[in-house]
């Protein structure tokens, strides 16, 4: 074995015994306290934010490198935070400190592996690091929009059957309040974050906000763009007083509706998704499984021949 390779070896050992080491640091003190201290479970939430609030004190050094400038908090990344579902006041901690560790750790990481392969070339080892210190960089930013964006995807699929729920509770005398506090504790068993977003809005009425303005807020909050059509109707129906019911109803057929063709558009995919994969990994092999036994019967013949000649 070469030293290049023990260097290289020594190093990973190195990485992860102090990743090893830091996560014991981190952890471990809390579960031994818990169990000396009787084994009193905390509340499920309470443990999560204390992890949270750990985790951010100990990447707060690093969030300075990669935090914005002043006014970041009014920026479309703060709404995508929202969107995101992510309302602890330690995400943005956390977030930029993954940019940070990640824009380093990524080239020191690509920097071994090349350098155990045995790379040596200038401009492999810049184009190297400075790629992978741009994906680094760049990965919280496209996490971060996958799960702003599953988030919309849940709220739209399940608005249409709590419009129904809205729909049934309106017209039976409720009032919009009470309307929505009901959907909200019966939506929670298909979709938790729609649940979470009209529970907000309860929250933001009994604070003293206009109905009008916890609307629009549950809109910019959602980011769904249906969700801006509902919001604007509803204001709608009780500025005007028209009737709720049947505006209701109506924007919850045109949206089960348009949930039906979009299922219909991912079927239809399916086929040339599959064709890929078909010509680059089971084209070839069933080619190699038909023709491999004709072309060495083939080859032995023409052996043959060749040699009788």
């Amino acid at each position: 074995m070469s030293a290049a390779q023990l260097v290289f070896l020594a190093v990973v050992f190195v990485v992860v015994a102090a990743i090893a080491l830091t996560g014991l640091l981190l952890f471990a003190p809390g579960a031994l306290r818990q169990r000396l201290g009787g084994g009193a479970a905390p509340d499920q939430a309470a443990g999560a934010d204390g992890w949270v609030e750990r985790m951010a004190r100990v990447a707060q050094p690093f969030t300075r490198l990669s935090l914005p400038e002043e006014g970041w908090e009014r920026s479309p990344l703060r709404t995508c935070f929202i969107t995101a579902g992510w309302r602890h006041p330690a995400a943005p901690t956390l977030y930029f400190a993954a940019k940070t560790v990640l824009a380093l750790a990524l080239p020191a990481l690509a920097a071994l592996l090349a350098a155990g392969a045995g790379a040596a070339s200038q401009r492999f080892w810049m184009t190297l690091l400075l790629g992978a210190a741009a994906c680094g960089y760049y990965l919280p930013n496209v996490v971060l929009a996958r799960l702003a964006q599953r988030r919309q995807r849940a709220i739209f699929e399940h608005l249409p059957d709590a419009l129904d729920l809205l729909t049934v509770c309106v017209e039976a005398g409720l009032s919009l309040e009470r309307a929505l506090a009901k959907v909200a504790a019966e939506i929670h068993i298909k979709s938790v974050p729609l649940a979470q977003e009209l529970q907000l809005v309860l929250m933001e009425l009994r604070a003293g906000f206009s109905k009008e303005r916890a609307l629009r807020n549950l809109a910019l909050r959602s980011g769904v763009e249906d969700m801006d059509t509902l919001v604007a109707m509803l204001i709608q129906s009780e500025r005007f007083g028209t009737s709720m019911g049947d505006s209701l109803r109506i924007h919850a057929d045109n949206l089960r509706t348009k949930r039906r063709l979009l299922a219909e558009e991912e079927a239809a995919k399916i086929a040339l998704k599959l064709l890929f994969p078909l010509i680059f990994c089971m084209f070839p092999a069933l080619m190699l499984v038909l023709l491999g036994p004709a072309m060495l019967q083939l080859t032995r013949v023409l052996a043959t021949t060749l040699g009788a000649r």
